[in-house]
């Protein structure tokens, strides 16, 4: 299983979490355990590059994503591709996936999108 959590650099567990998952600069991974895996870009539409984060996070085979907030669209989106939607609020990285593993982040439904990110 691997978990994704939007973070704004590339100091992997110890990096601080990005306050909306689409414009993070990176995703910091880590797996089942809570044990870092690695860092990967935002390399999205949203950061000048191609597709939309939910895609990027498809194609680097994630399971799970814990981020403090997103739009509605990326949230269906990420169901569809099979991505499981977390909530939770953290400063780093680590402390995300802690709260992740023991079940104190929210499963998010279509109701938790941020409502100034609707298209």
């Amino acid at each position: 299983m691997r978990i994704a959590v939007p973070t704004n650099g590339k100091k992997g567990k110890d990096e601080t979490v990005a306050e909306h998952f689409g414009k993070c600069e990176t995703f910091t991974v880590f797996d089942e355990k809570g044990e870092f895996v690695e860092v990967i870009e935002n390399t999205s539409e949203h950061m000048g590059g191609q597709g939309l984060p939910p895609e990027l996070l498809k194609k680097n085979k994630i399971d799970v994503l814990v981020c403090q907030g997103l739009g509605p669209n990326a949230i269906q989106m990420c169901a569809g591709f099979g991505i499981q939607v977390y909530l939770a609020q953290a400063e780093k990285a680590q402390n995300m996936i802690k709260l992740w593993k023991e079940k104190r982040a929210r499963k998010a439904s279509m109701d938790d999108g941020c409502k100034d990110h609707q298209h």
